[in-house]
């Protein structure tokens, strides 16, 4: 379903029109136990284009007492009309973290084989090799 983009050593990548990239960010997340937080955009005037489509990240979710150390945002990246530079390092996104009414029974990764819990770079669950 994806094809990998080799480094050309320039650290920037040129986000073609209509293309649709997986990106992941190079700090860990962490979502405490009583919040879910949102990939939201940094800034709407840094360009046309699009930094998440599954942008939702559920309480636990690289919370070390639900079985995670951190875990990148792997995000869904698409340019609008025109292309988009973005560059190593460049701030995109930011989550906006939501105070939960009350703690959930259960927290992402938490015996739940939550797939996303850790991740490293890779598919969606529903894409099969």
């Amino acid at each position: 379903f994806w094809e990998p983009i080799p480094s050309d050593g320039s650290r920037a990548l040129i986000l073609d029109p209509g293309q649709f990239y997986i990106l992941a960010s190079k700090e860990a997340v962490h979502v405490p136990p009583d919040f879910a937080a949102e990939m939201t955009p940094f800034d709407a005037l840094v360009g046309e284009f699009r930094v998440h489509y599954a942008g939702f990240f559920d309480p636990g979710f690289g919370h070390s007492g639900a079985g995670g150390q951190g875990a990148r945002a792997v995000l869904e990246v698409r340019s609008r009309d025109v292309p988009f530079i973005i560059e190593d390092g460049q701030i995109v996104g930011r989550l906006v973290y939501e105070a939960m009414a009350s703690r959930p029974a259960a927290l992402y990764g938490a015996g739940l084989k939550s797939n996303y819990q850790g991740q490293a770079l890779k598919l969606s669950k529903h894409f099969h090799d």
